[in-house]
């Protein structure tokens, strides 16, 4: 998926989490953090991961994130979203790799969750199948 982060994200993320680090708010101090300009949230483009995770039923039990390089406001992200391993009782690992639009990682991810099972399959499939006929 790909996302093109805003500065009005970075206000709304920052009301919600109440983190007004000043580097995501004044271009002063983003300079002097050696910041091109202000930069978006990390856990605000690292919440891209639960796009997938919503799609799919994913629920998580661990996230593990390794910030490499800035997002500033005005960047197209995109996550690719790896499945790495799955067991009998649908517990699972994944790796996501996020990249800005010169192909730079700005974040790689790793994540532990439990995929769901036939009965929340069901649930999921049915839930599809209402959306569509609403939607004719």
């Amino acid at each position: 998926m790909t996302r093109t982060f805003t500065e009005e994200d970075t206000r709304v993320f920052g009301d919600i989490s109440r983190d007004h680090n000043p580097v995501h708010y004044d271009d002063r101090f983003a300079e002097s953090k050696n910041l091109k300009a202000k930069i978006c949230h990390g856990l605000l483009v690292g919440g891209m991961i639960t796009e997938v995770g919503g799609q799919i039923g994913w629920l998580a039990s661990g996230m593990n994130f390794r910030f490499r390089w800035p997002v500033y406001f005005g960047d197209t992200i995109t996550c690719v979203f790896t499945l790495t391993e799955v067991d009998e009782r649908n517990r699972a690992r994944a790796e996501a790799v996020l990249s800005n639009q010169h192909g730079e990682t700005v974040i790689e991810a790793w994540l532990t969750g439990v995929l769901p099972g036939p009965e929340e399959q069901a649930v999921m499939s049915a839930m599809l199948r209402e959306q569509e006929s609403v939607s004719r």
